[in-house]
């Protein structure tokens, strides 16, 4: 029996490549190079039918750990919360104030790339304290 060694996390959006750069920023991940006889990506969606153009992006952990992220393009909005989040970890091993203040840290330059504090889950005997956030599309993310 094989398992799985790789796997992709997808995002439906209405604008998928302004969702991808925003984690590219969040997470430090890159956009890959574009397919093979085009220069840019903007050149590549030129080729596609309109209908198809701007319809998906992706980016990539540069290292090769983390999953690639591909952001697809769909008609309706966000209406419930997400059933799947991601948990950027910033505070791991931290606890206390000294993880209050990583993560105020983290939320500050998240939010001045667009994301929305939404409340701080505090500490309790099982859980170190966490803090919900929005992307800038509205899909809830933990830091933790």
């Amino acid at each position: 029996m094989s398992s799985v060694k790789q796997f992709q996390v997808t995002f439906d959006c209405a604008e998928p490549e302004r969702v991808a750069r925003f984690w590219c920023e969040v997470l430090g991940y890159v956009v890959p190079p574009p397919p093979e006889g085009f220069t840019t990506w903007d050149d590549f969606d030129r080729s596609l039918p309109s209908e198809d153009q701007g319809s998906w992006f992706a980016c990539v952990d540069p290292s090769g750990v983390g999953p690639r992220l591909f952001f697809q393009r769909v008609p309706e909005g966000k209406v419930v919360k997400n059933r799947v989040h991601l948990c950027v970890r910033v505070g791991t091993g931290l606890v206390g104030e000294e993880r209050l203040a990583t993560l105020e840290a983290e939320c500050a330059r998240l939010v001045a790339l667009g994301a929305v504090r939404v409340r701080l889950l505090p500490a309790d005997e099982d859980n170190e304290s966490c803090l919900v956030m929005q992307d800038i599309e509205g899909n809830e993310f933990c830091l933790d």
